[in-house]
């Protein structure tokens, strides 16, 4: 063959081959996609549990998730819904109210139950919702829309109104808690297991944890339905504690949007359900996660890659709380 020749066919492989590895290197970038997770703030549970959630989908799963924190509930869903982000937790009642100006939203399901409470300082004589009457409490919450309700459902309980406190307006649960610390209000609202909790314990030498009567629960219920007491016991977890009492809980929600593929919705699923132990040693809320417990009645449309996992496994819709 002559020189020139070769030299030609030796160019046109080099260039095939060139071709190829671009090729494979583009298809490596692709099934390397990044995923976010939107959620609440640095301190908050949900960006633990957000945290915990991305950690085993990558080292597990193979999927680069990322978390992405913004300033509320209510900034993060429609982001989630545009397709801006990939995955969102926030808490049922934000889920609901956004619903109609989410129509892209899809559930993946109930991630865990949120236990909350209302906080003072441990120094204080007050023990009972009913002890805040006169006080300064957190209110507003404009980039947390639903906690505005939930906090007048709970004072509700101690036979409260906002007429009946002092109220000091917030964006969101961090500025209460730090708002709390700084001493411009006698309360804050947070869930428990939040790392901020355990801040302000340490900052302000120990809280406690308001009590709700259970005679108070249907005076709630008629601010928000959804929610609902559960036992809690002192332990680490649920820090301020004193006693054996009902705390006030209500779901945490993961939600995605429709233009996530199916497929990659089920295997987050199947890839947290088999790596549980590895969720729960991040963020001990998520001990109350599983596959069976995601799927709750919710009038939410859910991810057709959740509907597949529930199905291929035999999971039924639960009545919600």
């Amino acid at each position: 063959m002559p020189t020139k020749l070769r030299t030609y066919f030796h160019r046109a492989a080099a260039a095939a081959l060139a071709s190829l590895a671009a090729l494979a290197l583009g298809t490596g970038l692709a099934a390397a996609q990044t995923y976010g997770i939107a959620t609440m703030q640095p301190g908050t549970l949900s960006h633990t549990s957000a945290s915990a959630i991305a950690k085993v989908l990558k080292e597990k799963g193979g999927m680069n998730v990322l978390v992405q924190p913004t300033g509320g509930e209510s900034t993060l869903i429609p982001l989630v819904s545009r397709g801006e982000s990939d995955l969102g937790i926030a808490n049922i009642f934000e889920v609901e109210l956004a619903k109609a100006g989410s129509p892209n939203m899809r559930l993946i399901g109930s991630l865990h139950p949120l236990r909350g409470a209302f906080w003072v300082r441990k120094d204080t004589p007050m023990k009972t919702i009913a002890d805040l009457k006169g006080k300064k409490v957190v209110l507003g919450f404009s980039a947390m829309r639903t906690i505005d309700p939930m906090i007048k459902a709970i004072l509700a309980s101690g036979g409260l109104t906002e007429k009946d406190v002092q109220p000091v307006l917030v964006p969101n649960v961090v500025r209460g808690a730090e708002d709390f610390a700084s001493g411009a209000s006698d309360m804050f609202f947070f869930a428990f297991g939040a790392p901020k909790v355990r801040e302000v314990d340490a900052t302000v030498g120990g809280i406690r944890a308001l009590e709700i009567p259970v005679s108070g629960m249907p005076a709630a219920k008629k601010i928000l339905p959804e929610g609902y007491l559960s036992p809690a016991a002192p332990n680490p977890f649920f820090v301020g504690v004193e006693k054996p009492m009902g705390v006030y809980t209500w779901d945490n929600m993961i939600f995605t949007n429709a233009k996530v593929k199916d497929e990659v919705v089920y295997k987050m699923i199947e890839t947290l359900e088999k790596n549980k132990a590895d969720l729960v040693a991040v963020q001990p809320a998520l001990r109350d996660f599983s596959a069976a417990n995601l799927y709750k009645k919710y009038d939410i449309p859910y991810h057709p890659g959740a509907l597949k996992y529930f199905k291929d496994h035999n999971i039924e819709a639960k009545a919600a709380q």
